[in-house]
């Protein structure tokens, strides 16, 4: 009788110190969360202008996030594929933003581009599926070609959650099964 109140006292510490570290996880976790979304919030490292970029010159998104149709990542740009056009252009309106690009390029640093669009770790975005399907990018990201430099989440974005992902695919009858996200 002593031997299985033991265990029975011992298996309860455990399942109680489980709960309480996994619980301190998900704190920790929020705390790390919220302090990500301050860092993704600060200024970028060059101020690229969307406006000027997709707007005025009409660039498409897909020449900097080159890898948008045959990955789940977009890809960031590098440096070499600003220096495509600056090379020649000097950018008339911001010199000093494209000297850092400059900068970059000659050092052969990336430039550290801060993320901005990021569902959580569990989700999977193949922006793949989504490019092929016939998905603007203004879809999900808002209307780039009209912002200056991008710091936030676009508003058509609202929070990245599941239940807006849902509505897109409801309205567009795409695939609601769980693991066209969750894989």
């Amino acid at each position: 009788m002593k031997r299985l109140w033991l265990t029975a006292a011992l298996g309860g510490v455990l399942i109680l110190g489980t709960v309480a570290f996994v619980g301190g996880q998900g704190e920790q976790d929020a705390e790390a969360a919220a302090s990500a979304t301050t860092v993704e919030a600060a200024s970028q490292p060059i101020q690229f202008p969307h406006n000027t970029h997709a707007g005025q010159f009409q660039i498409d998104c897909q020449y900097c996030h080159f890898s948008a149709e045959r990955s789940v990542d977009a890809g960031i740009p590098p440096v070499e594929s600003c220096m495509g056009c600056h090379r020649v252009v000097q950018g008339r309106n911001n010199p000093e933003e494209v000297a850092k690009v400059v900068e970059h390029y000659n050092a052969g640093t990336p430039i550290p581009w801060r993320r901005i669009y990021k569902v959580s770790d569990h989700v999977r975005f193949p922006h793949l599926r989504h490019v092929n399907a016939g998905v603007d990018c203004q879809t999900c990201h808002g209307q780039v070609q009209e912002m200056g430099v991008l710091e936030a989440v676009a508003p058509e974005a609202r929070d990245l959650k599941m239940g807006w992902c849902i509505s897109c695919h409801v309205e567009q009858n795409a695939s609601r099964d769980c693991t066209v996200c969750h894989y």
